[in-house]
């Protein structure tokens, strides 16, 4: 299923009826501030499963991402920081940034097993965090990739829905997505460490 949703002002009832397919262990494709995101609801195992056997890979090796809503959806998933690291967050979220900090014991058992730390994502994109605050709790997200070797993501959400709807439950169509990722951030040894350059700039928020 495709359905259309204006990320200016998310129709309200397009928003419930996506929730609606997270609460029932769905699997949706919806845009970001970033590339076009696929996930599910991280309190549905069944769900996590599906999302890694799309992806060809293991829960507890997966890289995955937490959409939260706002700063006080994310303090639930991590452990305290210190205040140097949290004005830092508070000034570039939301924004096109994962942060990595150390996870606290509300991370899903099916992904914690051998990891201790987790990655947060807060969009500056309407459709997700309108999509993450009715749900109540975050999504659990991965990137769309793309198999042409030119063109890592796929922008195009009619082409997305071409390639994906056999495995996915619904995709969103918020407009053309980027093809660029987001700047993935460690913060989990109290320091700044770049892992991937992005789309984002963490020098304008220092």
């Amino acid at each position: 299923m495709l359905i259309k949703i204006y990320p200016e002002n998310p129709n309200e009832k397009a928003i419930e009826q996506v929730v609606e397919v997270l609460k029932k262990g769905g699997i949706i494709i919806y845009p970001t501030d970033t590339v076009y995101g696929l996930g599910c609801d991280i309190s549905n195992p069944k769900a996590i499963e599906r999302i890694c056997r799309i992806r060809g890979i293991k829960p507890e090796k997966a890289n995955f991402s937490f959409i939260c809503h706002d700063l006080s959806h994310i303090a639930d998933y991590i452990k305290p920081i210190d205040n140097t690291t949290f004005r830092i967050v508070k000034k570039a979220l939301p924004g096109p940034f994962t942060f990595i900090f150390n996870a606290s014991k509300n991370v899903p058992n099916l992904l914690s097993s051998n990891k201790k730390t987790v990655g947060i994502r807060v969009p500056d994109n309407n459709i997700a965090r309108c999509i993450v605050k009715e749900l109540g709790n975050p999504i659990l997200s991965t990137s769309i990739k793309d198999d042409d070797e030119l063109v890592e993501y796929s922008t195009d959400p009619e082409l997305i829905h071409e390639k994906y709807e056999n495995l996915v439950d619904l995709v969103i169509d918020g407009g053309y997505g980027d093809n660029e990722a987001s700047t993935i951030i460690d913060f989990t040894n109290g320091e700044i460490e770049i892992l991937r350059e992005g789309k984002g700039n963490i020098e304008d928020y220092l």
